[in-house]
């Protein structure tokens, strides 16, 4: 089924999810995803999109995402808030949910999902997990990591995020104009806007897997030996730094190849 084809199937059909994923050069990764969405999509027929923000691919991340009927949408820039955001805006379903295409998540978290926000007790929230292998030498990068950021945003959860999408619009989505740790900024915000409709931030735990790319790349001890890697995240706007992170995945073909 080509993409206009389902579009038009699922036309005046009521979504209930939208799940956004931006994806630059994902081909490794992404059916893993989708394969977990699928899965925790099946008690809810008809009512989950999937959309793929393809951000800069060259590889054979759209044809797989096609493969699996997602929504496809492309963007040019090296602004994680921003793909993100792109998707949302062509989002249907009432529920938001983000996830990154090197993760995925358990059969049960949809239906968990739709149960905490029916409560009406919950402003939406993130999901905490487990990456694909543990080290001591990642341990000790994540604590280094994680103790700065509790300091400046608190006790957040990030990995997969969920709300309603009248509360995503309400808090005007991802912040564009930052370049890391804008998943921590979004729960920070989330946070303070259930607190004045008073409603509680969730953390759905053990609910994903991610994958230890980075640590494969830059080794285990990433943040312990590279200190100046916390002070970016923490700045937000270096654009140097997040290019390395996070948007030239190119560099890491170049550097497999030879």
């Amino acid at each position: 089924m080509s993409q206009k084809e389902r579009l038009e199937k699922m036309e005046g059909k009521k979504i209930k999810f939208s799940i956004i994923i931006p994806a630059h050069n994902e081909e490794k990764y992404i059916g893993k995803c989708l394969d977990s969405i699928m899965a925790a999509a099946a008690p809810y027929k008809n009512q989950v999109e999937t959309i793929v923000v393809l951000n800069r691919c060259t590889d054979r991340t759209e044809e797989i995402a096609k493969s699996y009927n997602c929504i496809t949408l492309k963007n040019e820039d090296k602004n994680l808030s921003k793909i993100r955001n792109a998707g949302a805006k062509i989002a249907k379903g009432d529920i938001l949910i983000t996830i990154d295409a090197d993760t995925c998540m358990n059969k049960t978290l949809l239906a968990v999902i739709d149960h905490v926000l029916s409560t009406g007790l919950c402003i939406g929230g993130g999901v905490t997990g487990v990456f694909d292998r543990m080290s001591l030498g990642m341990a000790a990068s994540l604590t280094f990591l994680t103790i700065p950021i509790i300091l400046k945003y608190g006790w957040i959860s990030v990995g997969i995020f969920w709300c309603y999408r009248k509360d995503f619009e309400a808090i005007n989505g991802f912040n564009e104009d930052i370049l890391m740790l804008e998943d921590c900024d979004f729960a920070k915000r989330l946070f303070v806007w259930g607190l004045k409709n008073k409603k509680f931030f969730g953390t759905i735990p053990f609910a994903m897997t991610t994958s230890s790319r980075k640590f494969d790349k830059y080794g285990d001890w990433m943040f312990i030996k590279r200190p100046e890697l916390i002070c970016a995240y923490l700045k937000e706007t270096d654009r140097k730094h997040a290019d390395e992170l996070y948007y030239e995945y190119e560099n890491e073909r170049l550097e497999l190849k030879h």
